[in-house]
């Protein structure tokens, strides 16, 4: 007669198959856990409810899951928090920091593409409207002057509009568009005076391209490329054919507005990835007496960048529902716009008590590093933005 139980130690009796683990189904071995520990597959595979499977495509890319709901409170509410708790090893409870900071980049612009709007006044400037510019096209210095000071005013008013806003971060390419107004009328002004001087006719319009001279003579990507002499030729050849791509997207530029808009803050993650290492390294140098290591820096860096992000998307969300929700001339436009001044300056002051938490010292010592590592930060920032706009121009 065939048994079906076993006798235990203590006496007692259980069935066969409760105390035989489960084996793999790929080589037998006895299993302990969600993976097979002697060929490494594991115990679920792709035949599985849909639902399943994109819980684990979040955990795998993103590592989120409920985690997420423990990470993300403290992240803003509380400075510092998630990087003590990590350099005290309590770890796994919470998104990592790499992982964190990548999603909520990737969340974030985003929403900043479908939350922002460029109008067609906002962006009156630079290399983007001179052939078909009234400035550049203009036969007499009054007529200059008057489309000078029109455009000037204009991107005043664009400027102010923008002023506690999330646009507000394109107010300094505005300032800019200012100058270049400035320095495209005062370049047609000597160009027809210096026409007028010798008797001759107004001057053609001024070219929108990259019009700058290479060796005396104007560039062209086929018969006046830039040559480096320190470069290797074909590094040459590719930094030529970028600026003569970036050259024919100008025009494309003029007519829409929105895919140089999407193409910058589709760089700009990758900008913030770059940036990020470099902010780790400032903060080493910062406190280089406190003999921490890089990583414990870079996880700083992370989780600092995370939490802007974060704060960034709340600022475009609260945004977005102010203009749905709040008609002109009711209380509300009010409650958002205080909301979202008051998480704009929640950034700075986060970032602040961040710094005195993690590294622990002095308050006087803490705003002094503070102020030179924001000030350092802000400049390196401002070279960012300029590059991701130029590799928006290259990429639009």
């Amino acid at each position: 007669m065939t048994q079906d139980s076993t006798t235990t130690n203590a006496g007692t009796t259980a069935p066969a198959d409760a105390a035989t683990p489960p084996a793999c189904r790929n080589c037998g071995t006895p299993l302990l856990g969600e993976h097979c520990y002697a060929c490494g597959q594991p115990v679920r595979g792709l035949v599985r409810p849909l639902g399943n499977l994109f819980g684990d495509l979040l955990d795998s890319v993103f590592n989120v899951d409920t985690r997420i709901l423990r990470t993300i409170p403290p992240l803003f509410a509380k400075p510092g928090f998630l990087t003590t708790e990590y350099f005290a090893g309590r770890q796994v409870r919470y998104v990592t920091p790499v992982r964190l900071f990548f999603f909520l980049a990737i969340i974030t612009f985003f929403v900043a593409q479908f939350a922002t709007d460029i109008g067609p006044d906002a962006v009156r400037v630079g290399t983007g409207e001179r052939s078909s510019d009234l400035i550049g096209g203009a036969t007499t210095v009054a007529a200059v002057e008057k489309e000078r000071d029109a455009r000037l005013a204009s991107m005043a008013e664009a400027k102010q509009g923008m002023v506690g806003t999330p646009a507000a971060a394109g107010i300094p390419g505005i300032e800019a568009g200012e100058q270049e107004v400035r320095d495209t009328a005062a370049e047609r002004i000597k160009q027809l005076q210096a026409a007028q001087a010798k008797g001759l006719p107004p001057p053609p319009p001024m070219q929108d391209n990259l019009d700058f001279d290479y060796n005396g003579k104007p560039w062209d990507a086929s018969t006046n490329p830039v040559d480096f002499t320190l470069l290797p030729q074909f590094v040459d050849r590719w930094l030529n054919a970028q600026m003569a791509r970036a050259d024919g997207n100008i025009e494309r530029l003029k007519q829409d507005r929105s895919t140089f808009k999407d193409a910058v803050l589709s760089a700009i993650p990758t900008t913030l990835f770059v940036l990020v290492p470099i902010f780790a390294l400032m903060l080493k140098l910062a406190y280089a007496f406190k003999r921490r290591l890089y990583m414990e820096h870079l996880v700083v860096a992370l989780h600092s960048h995370a939490f802007l992000c974060l704060a960034l998307l709340l600022v475009l969300l609260v945004h977005a529902l102010g203009q749905w929700l709040a008609p002109d001339g009711n209380v509300l436009p009010y409650v958002f716009g205080w909301s979202e001044g008051l998480l704009i300056a929640w950034m700075p002051v986060y970032l602040l008590v961040m710094q005195k938490r993690v590294y622990a010292q002095g308050w006087p010592m803490t705003l002094l590093k503070y102020c030179v590592l924001g000030t350092c930060y802000t400049i390196l920032l401002s070279f960012a933005i300029l590059a991701s706009m130029a590799i928006g121009l290259v990429a639009m």
